[in-house]
């Protein structure tokens, strides 16, 4: 194997490589969290508990399994070992399809101390009035990839999420009020209204504008349609004509002009096309004059016949 198939199989490998190990854990973000849930949305046990949604800021799946999320503030001392560290947070499983994130979507966990209701249920819960301080660690339990404080007294019902699903830099904000609406598991920022249509709407409110531009654009199209095929057609009936005048052997065009060559009609031309078509076809009846009869044959037994079932009356 030469140095050159070696290079491409190389290439390859740490393609497949980066494709497999680019996207990790360190894209994942804290976006969103409700400390106080009396209305708000249930999880899979029908209960209002305490919810952390986690968003995947890349544009690749990536798998949550075997991170870490805490709100115990100890973690953070250096002097501890790994082990120690990962003893007071909550191990997310592995094995679970539903750990992958999806490119720019969500998943949700339930702080609600109840890690035996299933993967998602957090081993800790959260601080309905004082602040909640949340992290979420790598699988090294070591590395730190996000972390906010929730303020205290949150309204009920109220969560506290990015302003811009996944953007640090769009800040904070509380959900649920001014405008702003919970969002669990779909995008923070929802748009109810369009100012380029509302402003439209001011400004033509019966839609004469409206109708008269959809007019000029429907008429504009047809006279380029028009113009398009004008052209096609000309330059369709150069070519038959200069055919035309190869086949007859004609170079002058003056000639061609005086002989009517090249101007024969459509109809001419279906005609002949027509006729070719049922020449190569076979279609055509060479006995259309003739009237055949046949016979019809059927089988016939006296034992069918009426006559012969019926009795004879007798004469006096």
């Amino acid at each position: 194997m030469n140095k050159k198939k070696i290079g491409i199989l190389i290439a390859a490998f740490m393609a497949v490589c980066g494709n497999s190990f680019g996207q990790s854990a360190s894209s994942l973000r804290i976006n969103e969290v409700l400390v106080n849930n009396k209305e708000n949305f249930q999880d899979d046990y029908g209960k209002h508990e305490a919810w952390i949604e986690i968003f995947n800021t890349s544009f690749a799946t990536v798998d949550i399994r075997n991170c870490y999320l805490t709100n115990d503030k100890r973690v953070l001392d250096k002097n501890l070992s790994a082990p120690e560290r990962s003893a007071m947070m909550y191990p997310i499983p592995k094995g679970d399809v539903l750990t992958k994130i999806p490119p720019r979507q969500h998943l949700l966990f339930w702080a609600d101390n109840e890690p035996k209701r299933g993967n998602f249920h957090l081993s800790f819960e959260l601080d309905s009035i004082g602040p909640n301080w949340i992290a979420l660690y790598d699988a090294n339990g070591t590395t730190l990839i996000d972390s906010i404080t929730v303020p205290a007294n949150l309204p009920v019902d109220c969560s506290y999420g990015l302003v811009i699903d996944g953007v640090k830099e769009s800040g904070w904000a509380v959900m649920g009020i001014d405008n702003r609406y919970v969002t669990p598991s779909t995008n923070n920022k929802t748009l109810d209204s369009n100012e380029k249509i509302d402003g439209f709407k001011t400004k033509d409110p019966f839609g004469i504008g409206m109708a008269i531009m959809a007019m000029l654009v429907v008429f504009c199209g047809l006279i380029l349609l028009y113009i398009a095929f004008k052209i096609v057609g000309g330059i369709g009936l150069k070519i038959a004509k200069r055919n035309a005048m190869r086949a007859h052997g004609i170079e002058d065009k003056k000639e061609a002009k005086e002989k009517a060559i090249g101007t024969e009609s459509g109809e001419v031309f279906a005609a002949i096309a027509m006729a070719l078509h049922e020449y190569q076809d076979n279609v055509h009846d060479i006995e259309d004059t003739i009237l055949t009869i046949n016979k019809v044959k059927r089988n016939y037994s006296p034992w069918s016949s009426k006559i012969y079932t019926l009795r004879q009356t007798p004469h006096k």
